[in-house]
C-alpha cells in the first residue's frame, strides 16, 4: 500500500535506502501497536486515565494534521498528501495517530482534557514550527513530536505527571508481567533493526544509561541496582523504543547514532544529579534541539563557502548539506 508521491516527504532520506516500504512499516507497526496497547490498556490492563483522553487525542492530533497540511498545499500550490488515493490517505493517518495516542497515554492529568489537548496539539505542531535544513531546499523537524507535547505539558502544567508504572500491567498476573514488556521490547528491536536503521542508537543508549547510573552511584555511594529501577517501567520501554530512535530526528550514520544516544545518557544523568524530575523526557528535548541548533550552524556555514563558477554547474547552496547529510 505504497503512496503516490513518496519523493516529496523529506523524512524518507533518514531511513535505510530512502525506502518508503521501511518508512511505511515501521509507522505502521508503532501505530498498531499503540492502538492495541491503548485498547486493551482502557478494556483491562488497567490504565486509569479516562477513557476520553485518547480519543481527544486521536481527534485533536488528526484534525490539525490534516488542517495544518491543507493550509502548507495551499501556500505551496501543490496537491495535499492525503489527497490522490486512498492509500495516500490511510498511509497520512500513522504521524498522527501516534502522538494522539502516546501523549495520553504517558500523562496523567487526571480527568482533565485541556492538558491533552495542548500536549497532543504541540507535539503536531511542532513539525511545522521547530525546523531545520537537511538539503535540497528542504527542511525536517527536530524533535520528537510526543516528546515534546509531553515536556511541554509537564512544565506548563505543575499540576499533571507521567502516567504512573504500575498501570500499564497493573490487572496482569504470574509471567504476563514479564510476557507483555518482553514482547513490545523484542518486537521494538526487531523493527529498528530491520526497518528503521536505529539499532545501534537503541543498543548505545541502554548500555550507556547503564554507565551514567553505575557512575552515579559509585560517586554518591549508593546502591548500583537504584539507578536501574527506571529501566523496568514502561514508560522508560516506550521512551527508549519509540522516542529516542524516532528516524526523522535522530542521525543516520552509526557513529553518530552512538554519539547522540550517550549525549542523552550524559544530560539525563546531569538533570538527576541536581534533582531535576522527568529527566528522560527533558534530556531528548535538549538533544534534539542542539542538534537542530548544529543543522542551521552547518548550513550557515556551507552557505559562506564560495560557490563554483568554472568547469561545472553552479551547485544551489543547500546541495552540499544535502550531500553530507545524505553520506551521514
Amino acid at each position: 500500500m505504497m503512496t503516490a508521491m513518496p519523493d516529496s516527504i523529506a523524512t524518507l532520506q533518514f531511513y535505510p535506502r530512502r525506502s518508503a516500504l521501511r518508512r511505511y512499516f515501521a509507522l505502521w507497526y508503532f501505530t498498531i501497536l499503540l492502538m492495541v496497547w491503548n485498547l486493551l490498556g482502557h478494556l483491562y490492563l488497567g490504565f486509569e486515565q479516562s477513557d476520553l483522553q485518547p480519543l481527544v487525542g486521536l481527534a485533536t492530533a488528526i484534525g490539525l494534521q490534516f488542517l495544518l497540511e491543507w493550509i502548507d498545499a495551499r501556500a505551496a500550490g501543490r496537491r495535499p498528501r492525503f489527497a490522490g488515493s486512498w492509500a495516500d490517505f490511510v498511509n497520512f493517518l500513522p504521524p498522527a495517530i501516534i502522538p494522539g495516542l502516546a501523549v495520553p497515554m504517558l500523562l496523567f492529568p487526571n480527568e482533565r482534557l485541556i492538558p491533552i489537548m495542548f500536549g497532543v496539539g504541540l507535539a503536531i505542531g511542532s513539525k511545522v514550527l521547530f525546523r531545520a535544513p537537511v538539503g535540497d531546499g528542504k527542511t525536517q523537524h527536530i524533535f520528537n513530536p510526543s516528546n515534546l507535547g509531553i515536556v511541554a505539558s509537564l512544565l506548563l502544567f505543575p499540576s499533571i505527571g507521567v502516567a504512573p508504572p504500575y498501570h500499564f500491567t497493573e490487572n496482569l498476573t504470574g509471567m504476563w508481567h514479564w510476557a507483555l514488556p518482553l514482547f513490545v521490547l523484542a518486537t521494538g528491536l526487531v523493527v529498528h533493526g530491520l526497518f528503521t536503521g536505529r539499532l545501534v542508537l537503541v543498543l548505545t543508549w541502554l548500555a550507556a544509561f547503564v554507565i551514567q547510573g553505575q557512575l552515579r552511584a559509585w560517586y554518591f555511594g549508593t546502591s548500583w541496582i537504584v539507578p536501574l529501577t527506571p529501566m523496568t517501567s514502561a514508560a522508560f520501554m516506550v521512551f527508549t523504543l519509540y522516542m529516542i530512535p524516532d528516524p526523522a530526528t535522530t542521525p543516520v550514520q552509526p557513529l553518530r547514532q552512538a554519539l547522540f544516544a550517550m549525549a542523552i545518557a550524559a544530560v539525563y544523568g546531569l538533570l538527576l544529579v541536581n534533582h531535576m524530575v522527568y529527566g528522560l523526557f527533558i534530556a531528548l528535548v535538549v538533544v534534539c534541539g542542539l542538534r537542530g541548533a548544529g543543522l542551521y550552524a552547518w548550513a550557515a556555514w556551507q552557505s559562506l563557502r564560495p560557490a563554483p563558477t568554472e568547469g561545472g554547474s553552479l551547485q544551489p547552496e543547500m546541495a552540499g548539506v544535502a550531500r553530507q547529510l545524505s553520506a551521514s
